[in-house]
C-alpha cells in the first residue's frame, strides 16, 4: 500500500532528477574529452556564469563552446547561414573564460580566427580587434567549418555549421 508520505517522497525524488533553466556546463579547460569534429553542438540553455556579463534576465542563448572550454561563441545569427534570406549577418559574440594567469603584455589581444571548410583546402581568416567580443563571421560556403582561435597567448578550437543559401 502506498501512503501519502511515500507518494510525496517519490514525487520529490523524481522531480529532483529534472532541472529547469539549467546552466550550460562547458568542458573544463584543457579537457581532452571535449567534443571535436562536426559533431559540435549548439547549446540553447543559459550561458555559463563566466560568459553572461552584460546580459540581464534570462541568458538562454544559442552558443557553442570551444573544445577546450576556453571560449564560447554566442550566436546572435542562429542558425548560421552562408547567405541569410533577411540580409542580416552571422553575428557572433566571442566570450573568453577568465584567464587564470596574467597574459604576457607582449602578446596580441586580437582574436585571430582561421576557419577551414571540412574536407577542403578552403580557408578564411578573420580578426576581432581587442580580443574576444562582437563580430560578424560570414563564410563563403555552406558546411562544417573548423575554427582555430588564438588570442592573448591562449588557444581553442570549435566547429560551426553554416547552412545552405536559402532563396
Amino acid at each position: 500500500m502506498i501512503t501519502w508520505g511515500s507518494f510525496v517522497l517519490g514525487s520529490v525524488l523524481v522531480l529532483a532528477g529534472c532541472s529547469v533553466g539549467e546552466r550550460a556546463t562547458p568542458p573544463a579547460a584543457g579537457d581532452p574529452s571535449a567534443p571535436t569534429g562536426c559533431a559540435g553542438h549548439v547549446e540553447t540553455g543559459s550561458l555559463p556564469d563566466w560568459a553572461d556579463e552584460g546580459f540581464h534576465g534570462d541568458t538562454r542563448m544559442p552558443h557553442v563552446f570551444g573544445a577546450r572550454g576556453e571560449i564560447v561563441a554566442v550566436l546572435f545569427g542562429h542558425p548560421l547561414a552562408q547567405v541569410r534570406p533577411d540580409a542580416s549577418s552571422n553575428k557572433i559574440l566571442w566570450v573568453a573564460r577568465p584567464a587564470t594567469t596574467s597574459p604576457d603584455p607582449g602578446e596580441s589581444t586580437t582574436l585571430k580566427i582561421t576557419a577551414t571548410l571540412d574536407g577542403t583546402d578552403t580557408r578564411v581568416a578573420h580578426e576581432v580587434a581587442g580580443g574576444p567580443g562582437p563580430s560578424i563571421i560570414d563564410l563563403p560556403e555552406a558546411g562544417c567549418w573548423h575554427l582555430d582561435l588564438r588570442w592573448a597567448g591562449r588557444t581553442d578550437t570549435m566547429d560551426l555549421v553554416y547552412a545552405e543559401r536559402k532563396p
